[in-house]
C-alpha cells in the first residue's frame, strides 16, 4: 500500500501538536506491534480522536487505517484525505462490504483503528461495544490492541465550543494484545474487551493530575459535571429524533 499522503499528514500534525504545546502522557506504546495486522480498539470522548489514537501508534511505526463514517470521505475537505490515507468507509446501511475491507487490509498486514461504542461518548465512560472489533480479529487472526484516550475532549466534543488554546495534556493508555478465537462467542469477548478498556480507562483518569470537581468533562462518576451515562442515553436518542425529523422535512 502506497503512503504519499499520510507521512506528511502526519508530520502537519506533529507540528500542530508543538505549536499547540500538547503534553502527552503515552503509557504502553511498546503494545503496539511492530510489525503484522491487529485490531486497534480505542475509547471515543473527541472529534479528534482519530489524530492522537493515530499519533499513539507512531512509537512503533505504524500507520493506523481507520473505519470512519463514509459521509466523512464524501466531505470535500475530508474525502480527500480519508481517501488518501486508507482509510476505511462505514455505510450503516450496508456495512458488509467495510466489514470484507477491514478483514482485507489486517491480512496484509495492516492495522485497523475501530471505536467500538460506534460514535462519542457525552459522558466520557465507556458506551456499550459493537462487536465488530473482536468478530474481525477472531477472522483474520490478529489481536485487539485496546487503546483509550483522555483529554481529547477538551479540545473538540459534542455539545461543547471547540478549545485548541495551548498547553493542554492528553494521555494516551495502551494496553496489551488481546487474542480472540474463532471458538469464542462474540459477545463475550466484546465483555472482555469493554471490562479490560474499563479499568484502563480508571487508572488513565485517576492518574491525571488535573480533576477539579464540577469540571464539564469529567465524568459525574469522578465529581466532575458530565452527563451521567443515563443522560447521556437521553440525549443520544433526542439527537437521533432531530436527525430524523430534519430529513424527512
Amino acid at each position: 500500500m502506497r503512503d504519499i499522503l499520510y507521512p506528511p499528514v502526519i508530520g502537519f500534525a506533529k507540528t500542530a501538536f508543538k505549536v499547540l504545546d500538547l503534553g502527552f502522557t503515552m503509557v504502553g506504546t511498546e503494545h503496539i506491534p511492530r510489525t503484522g495486522g491487529a485490531v486497534l480498539a480505542l475509547n471515543h470522548i473527541s472529534y479528534v480522536d482519530f489524530v492522537i489514537g493515530g499519533f499513539g501508534a507512531q512509537p512503533s511505526k505504524r500507520l493506523v487505517r481507520f473505519m470512519a463514517k463514509e459521509v466523512l470521505f464524501r466531505n470535500r475537505y475530508s474525502g480527500p484525505l480519508m481517501r488518501g490515507m486508507h482509510h476505511i468507509p462505514v455505510d450503516r446501511g450496508a456495512g458488509a462490504g467495510s466489514y470484507r475491507e477491514a478483514i482485507r487490509y489486517l491480512g496484509e498486514g495492516e492495522i485497523v483503528g475501530v471505536f467500538p461504542e460506534a460514535t462519542i461518548s457525552r459522558s466520557f465512560e465507556l458506551k456499550e461495544f459493537k462487536s465488530g472489533a473482536v468478530r474481525m480479529a477472531a477472522e483474520a487472526g490478529v489481536p485487539v490492541i485496546p487503546m483509550i484516550l483522555w483529554g481529547t475532549q477538551r479540545m473538540m466534543t459534542k455539545d461543547h465550543p471547540r478549545d485548541f488554546s495551548r498547553h493542554q495534556r492528553v494521555s494516551i493508555t495502551v494496553g496489551e494484545p488481546m487474542a480472540v478465537s474463532k471458538d469464542e462467542d462474540a459477545t463475550e469477548a466484546t465483555a472482555r474487551l469493554r471490562t479490560t478498556m474499563a479499568g484502563m480507562l480508571d487508572r488513565t483518569i485517576k492518574a491525571s493530575p488535573d480533576k477539579p470537581a464540577g469540571a464539564w468533562w469529567l465524568p459525574a462518576s469522578y465529581g466532575g459535571g458530565a452527563p451521567t451515562p443515563e443522560e447521556a442515553d437521553r440525549l443520544d436518542a433526542e439527537e437521533l429524533r432531530e436527525r430524523a425529523a430534519r430529513r424527512r422535512k
